[in-house]
């Protein structure tokens, strides 16, 4: 083994390893970071978790939220899941700072499966990494994100060491990267690689045909393909799951063709086009990329001698509430984009910018066209509504583009190719295979358009654009109405303030980057020292705008961070009741939230991939407090504001309980008739039934005031009920309908479960004394494991089989 080889790559992970352990030094010290989805993520899996402590198994189901959901899309551990195994020994530091390493090490291997220079290699994996917006995503907790995007670089470093006719050890590593890539669960992010893919497809399809090498394109496709399924297979168990509950989510298509208030509801296959396009990228707010506070940085961006608390200061020397003054100042906010809210802009750095724009004057080729073709498409969709023809285009045509939301994330593609292509661009520059003159020309150019634009920008920008928006405005004018005048010229003064300082800091870094480069060509400094120097300028221009939004600050003792939720007197007053209810917190938006989960059964939860129905029941009734429905869901504690004004309890008596009998079956023939039925409906009394169901039951059954049905076990996967009654019953459960997977069973005998109440179970139970049991049986994990446990086979047999045989076509040669 030649050992100066491998020297540059254990240079890379020393400096990997420290440049992460430094950034998130507080790991070292034991701390956590303070993760906001995270802490959600704890509060609704905290049932999972203990059940798997309890039992040593698998729940599959917990009841914590939205009335019961399957966990597969919240927290479940699947059997034989060697690429997790796998993925832990990768991810061998403390999080986040695994993450970042893995940022790290996968563009890494993307450069040097490109040829470049390792130590510009090196350079270049770092920039990657701490992009502003893969560092901010772990600063709020999107951990499969950025778990996902991490492995991105590693699966098209295998897809180009393919194409390099590399196709054995390019077999492998797809193959592997995939796995590692779909088992990172972020199926946004692994949609939104394809698309890179796609297009660098297509550019080397147009490669291979100028070439004649359409023969190489056929087998580099093939072998491609086989890797691609591979990878699939390995993680077929947790696809099968997700995909079987995606029908049940608000990620498929509703059966309801109206919407709360009656109207005509848009019929979509997937989620509402609203929802998907909420947060769209503006057209300029693209310039976020090159000038990090273009748009005025976050929502709650902080301001150094702002404009916003003098003004403040001097309305309550006049006599404004203190209070008032600080809510003004609370509901302000620096951005001033499209997007709803922002956590950060996602800068990818004025030196990235810069060498991307170099790049495109010194690269040739295919790897130029796919990567500029993939930019450009990454941001012209990141537009969403703003591009609206585009983007309808994409939701109405292109196969599950319409069940992701937040399309401004289709930008992580320029998050690869922009540092991608500009560390290329910077490789061009240290060789020698290109003239000096050639060379000269493309820093000038480069410099007279980044440099003019930061420029114009940093002279005139505040000129060219007003830095408010219609709320701005509004509010403005309610202020104004109570003799608060000159909010509004405060608020974009300090916007401009932000807008021009990182104006003029981008030009100041073009001017720096341009110079050094500059001396290079001009022989005045080494090969060494323009690296060192470009390493600096990259690091401190991204390191210093990441410090802003994730920072030691956001760490906290390890014990507050894993029990997050302490419970408050209501919750422990709650908590004496020992049987099984439900909880609704009117105090929180009770669809967003997981602090009610982490304690109690909840009728709220926290999840982008809600179960569809419930969503809707929440919509129609819930929301309107509809008493009913809130029984039938068993809600026997409400938390909300008391009388004084403080958050009480009550105690809702009225509630049905687990289960209970009805006298009535009412029936209708769709699901706008069985929703819209729920207004009116005495739960207790009746139930409704889709006719489609409706087989071999009866509509009313035979009054039995003798008849009792209660719950005797609970696990969140299997229920036990004992009934008696005289007469053959019909019983409703205050448990969710899904037929993926619980079975219900009368004394050993499998029997039919009847969704009724549009989100509920029900059974047709003989007279007599009977066990009734509710089991989670689901079969996709069985089905998913056996395709699992085939995938892994065919990735150690097909490789070691594919060795032997080229082997021996070298020997016989």
């Amino acid at each position: 083994m030649d050992l100066k080889k491998i020297v540059p790559y254990l240079i890379a992970l020393a400096i990997f390893i420290f440049a992460s352990l430094a950034y998130f030094s507080p790991v070292l010290k034991g701390k956590k970071i303070q993760q906001s989805d995270i802490t959600q993520f704890i509060g609704s899996s905290k049932e999972i978790n203990d059940f798997r402590k309890e039992n040593d198994a698998e729940p599959y189901w917990t009841n914590t939220s939205f009335g019961g959901m399957p966990s597969y899309a919240v927290s479940t551990y699947y059997p034989n899941d060697y690429i997790k195994k796998i993925d832990r020994v990768i991810r061998f530091l403390p999080r986040p700072a695994d993450y970042l390493f893995l940022y790290f090490i996968g563009f890494f291997v993307l450069l040097m499966v490109l040829k470049v220079n390792w130590k510009l290699a090196i350079l270049g994996s770092l920039g990657f990494g701490f992009s502003t917006y893969l560092i901010i995503i772990l600063g709020v907790g999107h951990n499969a994100k950025a778990h996902a995007i991490a492995y991105i670089p590693l699966v098209l470093s295998g897809i180009l060491m393919v194409f390099q006719k590399r196709y054995l050890l390019g077999f492998v590593i797809t193959a592997v990267a995939m796995s590692l890539e779909l088992n990172a669960s972020h199926i946004q992010m692994t949609y939104y690689l394809m698309f890179a893919v796609l297009i660098y497809g297509v550019v080397q399809l147009i490669e291979s045909i100028k070439n004649n090498e359409l023969p190489h394109f056929v087998k580099s496709l093939v072998v491609l393909v086989g890797a691609v399924v591979i990878g699939i297979g390995t993680n077929a168990t947790s696809l099968m799951a997700t995909q079987e509950y995606a029908k049940f989510s608000t990620r498929s298509k509703s059966e309801l063709t109206i919407t709360p208030d009656g109207k005509t509801k848009e019929i979509t296959t997937g989620l509402e086009r609203d929802y998907i396009t909420q947060y769209s990228y503006g057209w300029s707010e693209t310039f976020n990329l090159f000038i990090p506070r273009f748009m005025g940085g976050t929502s709650h961006e902080e301001v150094e001698n702002s404009e916003l608390q003098e003004f403040l200061q001097n309305q309550v020397n006049r006599g404004l509430d203190p209070s008032d003054a600080n809510y003004i100042y609370r509901v302000s906010s620096m951005y001033w984009g499209d997007q709803p809210i922002v956590a950060a802009p996602a800068y990818i750095g004025a030196i990235f910018i810069f060498l991307f724009v170099l790049a495109l004057f010194l690269v040739k080729g295919k790897l130029k066209y796919w990567l500029v073709a993939a930019t450009i498409f990454s941001i012209l969709m990141s537009w969403g509504k703003n591009l609206s023809f585009l983007t309808d285009f994409f939701i109405d045509y292109v196969p599950l583009y319409n069940k992701f939301r937040a399309v401004s994330s289709i930008q992580i593609i320029a998050e690869v190719c922009i540092p991608l292509l500009g560390i290329l661009g910077l490789n061009s520059l240290i060789s020698k295979d290109i003239s000096k003159e050639v060379k000269l020309n493309a820093l000038k150019w480069s410099t007279i358009i980044v440099g003019g634009l930061a420029l114009l920008f940093t002279v005139g920008g505040t000129g060219l654009f007003t830095f408010e928006t219609l709320r701005d405005v509004g509010f403005n004018d309610q202020l104004e109405s109570q003799n608060i005048n000159g909010y509004l010229d405060a608020l974009v003064a300090d916007r401009q303030t932000l807008f021009f300082n990182d104006s003029l800091r981008t030009l100041l870094l073009i001017l720096g980057i341009s110079a050094l480069i500059w001396l290079f060509l001009k022989e005045k400094i080494n090969q060494t020292i323009v690296l060192i120097g470009c390493g600096v300028l990259i690091l401190f221009d991204l390191v210093n705008v990441d410090k802003r939004y994730v920072n030691d600050d956001y760490f906290t003792s390890a014990r507050k961070v894993d029990r997050p939720y302490k419970a408050s007197d209501i919750d422990k007053e709650i908590l004496k009741d020992k049987s099984h209810y439900r909880v609704l917190n009117l105090t929180v938006n009770p669809m967003n939230d997981g602090s009610t989960s982490y304690f109690h059964n909840s009728i709220g939860g926290y999840h982008a991939a809600k179960p569809r129905r419930y969503q809707e029941l929440f919509d129609f009734h819930i929301a309107k407090g509809n008493p009913e429905v809130l029984n039938m869901l068993n809600a026997k504690y409400i938390i909300g504001q008391s009388e004084s004004g403080g958050v009480g309890v009550e105690k809702n008596d009225n509630a049905n309980g687990n289960s209970w009998f009805v006298n009535q079956l009412n029936f209708v023939t769709d699901a706008n008739q069985e929703i819209i039925a729920l207004d009116s409906l005495n739960t207790k009394n009746t139930a409704i039934l889709r006719q489609e169901y409706a087989t071999n039951l009866k509509n009313t059954y035979e009054i039995d005031t003798t008849a009792n049905i209660k719950l005797k076990t609970y696990k969140s996967n299997e229920l036990i009920y004992e009934s008696n009654s005289s007469s053959t019953q019909f019983a409703v459960f205050s448990e969710i309908y899904y037929k993926n997977g619980w079975n219900a069973y009368i004394d050993g005998e499998l029997t039919n479960i009847y969704p009724v109440n549009y989100v509920l179970r029900g059974l047709e139970i003989p007279k007599g004394k009977h066990t009734i049991e509710f089991k989670f049986e689901p079969t996709v994990i069985q089905k998913g494991n056996t395709y699992t446990l085939i995938s892994y086979a065919l990735l150690l047999l097909i490789p070691i089989g594919w060795f032997f045989i080229e082997k021996r076509k070298k020997l016989d040669s």
